[in-house]
Protein backbone atom coordinates (compact mmCIF):
# COMPACT_ATOMS: atom_id res chain seq x y z
CA UNK A 1 0.00 0.00 0.00
CA UNK A 2 1.13 3.70 -0.55
CA UNK A 3 2.17 5.52 2.48
CA UNK A 4 -0.04 8.01 2.46
CA UNK A 5 0.40 11.26 4.73
CA UNK A 6 -3.12 12.29 4.40
CA UNK A 7 -6.69 10.89 4.36
CA UNK A 8 -8.99 10.79 1.57
CA UNK A 9 -12.63 11.04 2.13
CA UNK A 10 -14.96 10.13 0.34
CA UNK A 11 -18.67 10.42 0.52
CA UNK A 12 -21.09 8.32 -1.69
CA UNK A 13 -24.47 10.80 -0.74
CA UNK A 14 -27.45 8.56 -2.47
CA UNK A 15 -26.01 5.25 -4.53
CA UNK A 16 -29.46 2.69 -5.46
CA UNK A 17 -29.54 0.84 -2.93
CA UNK A 18 -31.68 2.48 -0.42
CA UNK A 19 -35.14 3.37 -1.04
CA UNK A 20 -37.07 6.46 0.29
CA UNK A 21 -39.13 4.40 2.55
CA UNK A 22 -35.80 3.96 4.45
CA UNK A 23 -35.32 7.77 5.21
CA UNK A 24 -36.87 11.32 4.65
CA UNK A 25 -32.96 12.13 4.52
CA UNK A 26 -31.98 9.87 1.75
CA UNK A 27 -31.36 12.94 -0.94
CA UNK A 28 -33.76 12.28 -4.20
CA UNK A 29 -33.83 15.02 -6.36
CA UNK A 30 -31.30 16.37 -8.32
CA UNK A 31 -31.30 19.57 -6.39
CA UNK A 32 -31.45 17.87 -3.37
CA UNK A 33 -28.22 15.00 -4.82
CA UNK A 34 -26.01 18.66 -5.38
CA UNK A 35 -26.78 20.21 -2.02
CA UNK A 36 -25.78 16.81 -0.18
CA UNK A 37 -22.67 16.88 -2.00
CA UNK A 38 -21.61 20.74 -1.59
CA UNK A 39 -22.49 20.41 2.38
CA UNK A 40 -20.27 17.19 2.14
CA UNK A 41 -17.39 18.83 0.45
CA UNK A 42 -17.68 21.74 2.92
CA UNK A 43 -17.67 19.42 5.83
CA UNK A 44 -14.33 17.61 4.27
CA UNK A 45 -14.87 15.42 1.53
CA UNK A 46 -12.53 15.19 -1.24
CA UNK A 47 -13.91 12.85 -3.58
CA UNK A 48 -18.13 13.15 -4.36
CA UNK A 49 -19.48 9.53 -5.62
CA UNK A 50 -22.22 10.11 -7.77
CA UNK A 51 -25.39 8.08 -8.03
CA UNK A 52 -28.69 9.85 -9.87
CA UNK A 53 -32.68 9.34 -8.89
CA UNK A 54 -35.68 9.86 -10.46
CA UNK A 55 -38.02 12.16 -8.60
CA UNK A 56 -39.90 8.93 -7.46
CA UNK A 57 -36.32 7.74 -5.96
CA UNK A 58 -35.85 5.16 -8.81
CA UNK A 59 -32.35 4.46 -9.94
CA UNK A 60 -31.81 6.70 -12.72
CA UNK A 61 -28.64 6.19 -15.31
CA UNK A 62 -29.66 9.06 -18.13
CA UNK A 63 -27.10 11.44 -18.85
CA UNK A 64 -30.04 13.85 -18.85
CA UNK A 65 -30.64 13.66 -14.73
CA UNK A 66 -27.22 13.72 -14.57
CA UNK A 67 -26.49 16.92 -16.61
CA UNK A 68 -29.12 18.61 -13.41
CA UNK A 69 -26.20 17.56 -11.08
CA UNK A 70 -22.89 17.35 -12.13
CA UNK A 71 -22.17 20.92 -13.16
CA UNK A 72 -24.01 22.50 -9.96
CA UNK A 73 -21.20 20.46 -7.89
CA UNK A 74 -18.19 21.54 -10.42
CA UNK A 75 -19.17 25.34 -10.39
CA UNK A 76 -19.42 25.41 -6.77
CA UNK A 77 -16.83 23.45 -5.41
CA UNK A 78 -13.51 21.61 -6.60
CA UNK A 79 -14.28 18.14 -5.08
CA UNK A 80 -13.18 15.09 -7.35
CA UNK A 81 -16.69 14.19 -9.28
CA UNK A 82 -16.37 10.28 -9.31
CA UNK A 83 -19.53 9.24 -11.32
CA UNK A 84 -20.56 5.33 -10.71
CA UNK A 85 -20.86 2.85 -13.52
CA UNK A 86 -22.46 0.40 -11.23
CA UNK A 87 -25.80 2.02 -11.46
CA UNK A 88 -28.15 -0.45 -10.19
CA UNK A 89 -28.22 -4.57 -10.79
CA UNK A 90 -30.79 -3.96 -13.31
CA UNK A 91 -29.33 -1.78 -15.92
CA UNK A 92 -27.53 -2.46 -19.04
CA UNK A 93 -24.13 -2.03 -18.80
CA UNK A 94 -24.17 0.72 -21.71
CA UNK A 95 -26.87 2.28 -19.19
CA UNK A 96 -24.77 2.26 -16.56
CA UNK A 97 -21.67 3.58 -18.36
CA UNK A 98 -23.93 6.09 -20.36
CA UNK A 99 -23.16 9.44 -17.67
CA UNK A 100 -19.86 8.69 -17.43
CA UNK A 101 -19.32 8.60 -21.19
CA UNK A 102 -21.30 11.66 -21.15
CA UNK A 103 -18.95 13.91 -18.75
CA UNK A 104 -15.57 11.62 -19.18
CA UNK A 105 -15.14 12.09 -15.54
CA UNK A 106 -12.11 12.14 -13.42
CA UNK A 107 -12.90 9.25 -11.60
CA UNK A 108 -15.50 6.45 -12.03
CA UNK A 109 -16.40 3.50 -9.83
CA UNK A 110 -15.57 0.26 -11.35
CA UNK A 111 -17.27 -2.79 -10.04
CA UNK A 112 -14.57 -5.73 -10.27
CA UNK A 113 -16.80 -8.86 -10.89
CA UNK A 114 -19.74 -10.58 -11.28
CA UNK A 115 -21.88 -11.68 -7.17
CA UNK A 116 -24.65 -11.70 -5.75
CA UNK A 117 -25.64 -8.42 -4.63
CA UNK A 118 -28.62 -8.77 -1.57
CA UNK A 119 -30.42 -6.37 -0.49
CA UNK A 120 -33.87 -7.80 -0.37
CA UNK A 121 -33.66 -7.85 3.11
CA UNK A 122 -34.37 -4.18 3.73
CA UNK A 123 -37.91 -5.10 2.86
CA UNK A 124 -38.50 -7.29 5.82
CA UNK A 125 -37.89 -4.32 8.08
CA UNK A 126 -39.92 -1.50 6.27
CA UNK A 127 -43.72 -1.20 7.24
CA UNK A 128 -45.12 2.11 5.05
CA UNK A 129 -43.93 2.13 1.76
CA UNK A 130 -44.15 5.51 -0.27
CA UNK A 131 -43.49 4.04 -3.60
CA UNK A 132 -45.15 1.04 -5.46
CA UNK A 133 -41.81 0.22 -6.86
CA UNK A 134 -39.81 0.13 -4.06
CA UNK A 135 -40.39 -3.70 -2.42
CA UNK A 136 -40.24 -5.44 -5.63
CA UNK A 137 -37.13 -3.69 -6.54
CA UNK A 138 -35.36 -4.87 -3.35
CA UNK A 139 -36.77 -8.32 -3.51
CA UNK A 140 -35.60 -8.45 -7.38
CA UNK A 141 -31.94 -8.48 -5.86
CA UNK A 142 -32.30 -12.12 -4.66
CA UNK A 143 -33.19 -14.09 -7.72
CA UNK A 144 -30.80 -11.45 -10.02
CA UNK A 145 -26.77 -11.65 -9.54
CA UNK A 146 -25.21 -8.63 -10.36
CA UNK A 147 -23.25 -9.07 -13.43
CA UNK A 148 -19.38 -7.44 -13.99
CA UNK A 149 -17.99 -10.22 -16.49
CA UNK A 150 -14.60 -9.62 -17.68
CA UNK A 151 -15.83 -8.31 -21.35
CA UNK A 152 -18.08 -5.35 -19.11
CA UNK A 153 -14.93 -4.69 -17.28
CA UNK A 154 -12.53 -4.36 -20.34
CA UNK A 155 -15.09 -1.96 -21.65
CA UNK A 156 -15.33 -0.05 -19.05
CA UNK A 157 -11.43 0.44 -18.96
CA UNK A 158 -11.32 0.89 -22.52
CA UNK A 159 -14.43 3.50 -23.43
CA UNK A 160 -13.98 5.84 -20.48
CA UNK A 161 -10.16 4.99 -19.48
CA UNK A 162 -7.83 4.55 -22.92
CA UNK A 163 -10.33 6.74 -24.66
CA UNK A 164 -11.47 9.47 -22.11
CA UNK A 165 -8.49 9.35 -19.18
CA UNK A 166 -11.07 8.62 -16.74
CA UNK A 167 -9.48 7.06 -13.66
CA UNK A 168 -10.95 4.52 -11.27
CA UNK A 169 -12.61 3.29 -7.83
CA UNK A 170 -11.93 -0.38 -8.38
CA UNK A 171 -14.18 -1.26 -5.85
CA UNK A 172 -13.60 -5.38 -4.78
CA UNK A 173 -16.30 -6.71 -2.51
CA UNK A 174 -14.15 -10.27 -2.49
CA UNK A 175 -10.59 -11.02 -2.26
CA UNK A 176 -10.92 -12.79 -6.21
CA UNK A 177 -11.75 -9.11 -6.98
CA UNK A 178 -8.69 -8.35 -6.59
CA UNK A 179 -6.89 -10.77 -8.61
CA UNK A 180 -9.38 -9.67 -11.41
CA UNK A 181 -7.77 -6.17 -11.79
CA UNK A 182 -4.65 -7.79 -11.39
CA UNK A 183 -4.87 -9.68 -14.48
CA UNK A 184 -6.32 -6.27 -16.06
CA UNK A 185 -3.06 -4.62 -14.64
CA UNK A 186 -0.89 -7.36 -16.44
CA UNK A 187 -2.49 -6.51 -19.70
CA UNK A 188 -2.06 -3.00 -19.31
CA UNK A 189 -5.62 -1.72 -19.48
CA UNK A 190 -5.75 -1.17 -15.81
CA UNK A 191 -2.65 1.13 -14.78
CA UNK A 192 -1.26 2.58 -11.39
CA UNK A 193 -1.27 4.01 -8.99
CA UNK A 194 -4.66 2.15 -8.14
CA UNK A 195 -7.42 3.06 -5.95
CA UNK A 196 -8.72 -0.26 -4.25
CA UNK A 197 -12.05 0.31 -2.58
CA UNK A 198 -12.93 -2.80 -0.17
CA UNK A 199 -16.64 -3.13 0.29
CA UNK A 200 -17.79 -5.48 3.07
CA UNK A 201 -21.11 -6.43 4.24
CA UNK A 202 -22.99 -6.93 1.46
CA UNK A 203 -24.96 -10.09 1.54
CA UNK A 204 -23.25 -12.01 -1.43
CA UNK A 205 -19.62 -10.44 -0.95
CA UNK A 206 -17.00 -10.74 1.72
CA UNK A 207 -18.45 -10.58 5.25
CA UNK A 208 -18.26 -7.64 7.64
CA UNK A 209 -15.36 -9.19 9.85
CA UNK A 210 -12.61 -7.17 10.71
CA UNK A 211 -10.20 -10.07 9.93
CA UNK A 212 -11.36 -9.94 6.09
CA UNK A 213 -9.79 -6.28 5.99
CA UNK A 214 -6.57 -7.41 7.31
CA UNK A 215 -6.58 -10.04 4.44
CA UNK A 216 -7.62 -7.88 1.89
CA UNK A 217 -4.36 -5.39 2.39
CA UNK A 218 -2.29 -8.66 2.79
CA UNK A 219 -3.66 -9.82 -0.64
CA UNK A 220 -3.65 -6.68 -2.45
CA UNK A 221 0.27 -5.71 -1.02
CA UNK A 222 1.02 -8.91 -2.57
CA UNK A 223 -0.64 -8.57 -6.04
CA UNK A 224 0.77 -4.40 -6.14
CA UNK A 225 3.08 -3.78 -3.58
CA UNK A 226 3.49 -0.16 -2.83
CA UNK A 227 1.04 0.96 -6.35
CA UNK A 228 -1.52 1.26 -4.58
CA UNK A 229 -3.62 3.20 -2.58
CA UNK A 230 -6.39 1.52 -0.34
CA UNK A 231 -9.34 2.41 1.12
CA UNK A 232 -12.76 0.33 2.88
CA UNK A 233 -15.86 0.91 3.83
CA UNK A 234 -19.05 -1.53 5.05
CA UNK A 235 -22.50 -1.15 4.25
CA UNK A 236 -24.89 -0.72 7.03
CA UNK A 237 -23.80 -0.75 10.87
CA UNK A 238 -20.36 -1.45 10.45
CA UNK A 239 -19.76 1.80 8.10
CA UNK A 240 -17.52 3.74 11.14
CA UNK A 241 -15.88 0.58 12.42
CA UNK A 242 -14.02 -0.21 8.80
CA UNK A 243 -13.72 3.42 7.79
CA UNK A 244 -11.70 3.66 11.20
CA UNK A 245 -10.05 0.75 10.51
CA UNK A 246 -9.06 1.04 6.79
CA UNK A 247 -7.89 5.22 8.49
CA UNK A 248 -5.51 2.72 11.25
CA UNK A 249 -4.13 0.62 8.71
CA UNK A 250 -2.87 3.89 6.96
CA UNK A 251 -5.85 3.96 3.77
CA UNK A 252 -8.66 6.36 3.17
CA UNK A 253 -12.62 5.99 4.21
CA UNK A 254 -15.52 6.21 2.46
CA UNK A 255 -19.03 7.36 4.49
CA UNK A 256 -23.00 8.37 2.77
CA UNK A 257 -26.23 7.45 2.79
CA UNK A 258 -25.60 5.29 -0.11
CA UNK A 259 -23.26 2.87 2.21
CA UNK A 260 -25.36 3.46 5.79
CA UNK A 261 -28.32 5.35 6.93
CA UNK A 262 -27.32 5.73 10.56
CA UNK A 263 -24.85 7.84 12.36
CA UNK A 264 -25.54 6.23 15.34
CA UNK A 265 -27.04 3.34 16.98
CA UNK A 266 -30.95 3.76 16.22
CA UNK A 267 -30.12 7.23 15.29
CA UNK A 268 -30.77 8.05 11.15
CA UNK A 269 -28.12 10.60 9.85
CA UNK A 270 -29.45 13.75 8.48
CA UNK A 271 -27.20 14.54 6.08
CA UNK A 272 -24.48 12.98 4.25
CA UNK A 273 -22.18 16.04 6.01
CA UNK A 274 -23.26 14.93 9.27
CA UNK A 275 -21.09 11.55 8.42
CA UNK A 276 -18.60 13.41 7.42
CA UNK A 277 -18.01 15.64 10.29
CA UNK A 278 -18.50 11.88 12.52
CA UNK A 279 -15.37 10.29 10.26
CA UNK A 280 -13.18 14.06 10.38
CA UNK A 281 -13.35 13.70 14.37
CA UNK A 282 -12.11 10.03 14.09
CA UNK A 283 -9.51 10.87 11.48
CA UNK A 284 -8.39 14.11 13.98
CA UNK A 285 -8.07 11.56 16.85
CA UNK A 286 -6.12 9.32 14.99
CA UNK A 287 -3.77 12.13 13.96
CA UNK A 288 -4.56 11.46 9.97
CA UNK A 289 -4.61 14.73 8.36
CA UNK A 290 -7.66 15.32 5.66
CA UNK A 291 -6.42 15.34 1.95
CA UNK A 292 -7.80 18.20 -0.44
CA UNK A 293 -9.30 17.67 -3.21
CA UNK A 294 -5.55 18.80 -5.27
CA UNK A 295 -3.79 16.14 -3.06
CA UNK A 296 -6.80 13.54 -4.89
CA UNK A 297 -5.39 14.34 -7.81
CA UNK A 298 -2.04 14.21 -7.30
CA UNK A 299 -2.05 10.94 -4.93
CA UNK A 300 -4.19 8.86 -7.89
CA UNK A 301 -2.43 11.13 -11.21
CA UNK A 302 -6.21 11.94 -12.07
CA UNK A 303 -6.35 14.59 -15.10
CA UNK A 304 -7.77 17.24 -13.67
CA UNK A 305 -11.38 19.08 -13.87
CA UNK A 306 -10.90 20.79 -16.38
CA UNK A 307 -10.23 17.91 -18.81
CA UNK A 308 -13.11 17.08 -18.23
CA UNK A 309 -16.50 17.35 -19.97
CA UNK A 310 -18.75 19.43 -17.37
Amino acid sequence: MIAADRVIISTAVTGSVHVPSQSDHLPLSPQEIVAESLAAAEAGAAVIHLHARHPDGRPAFEPAVFEEIIPPIAEQCDAVINITTGGASSMTIEERLAAATRFSPELASLNMGSMNFVFSGIADKVTHWKHAWEKPYLENTYSHPFINSFDQIEYALRELGERGGTRFEYECYDIGHLYTLAHFAERGLAKPPFLIQGVFGVLGGIGADHANLTHMVTIADKLFGDEYHFSAFAGGRNQMLFCTHSAWLGGHVRVGLEDGLYIGRGELAKSNAQQVGKIREILADLGRPLATPDDVRRMLALKGAANTRN
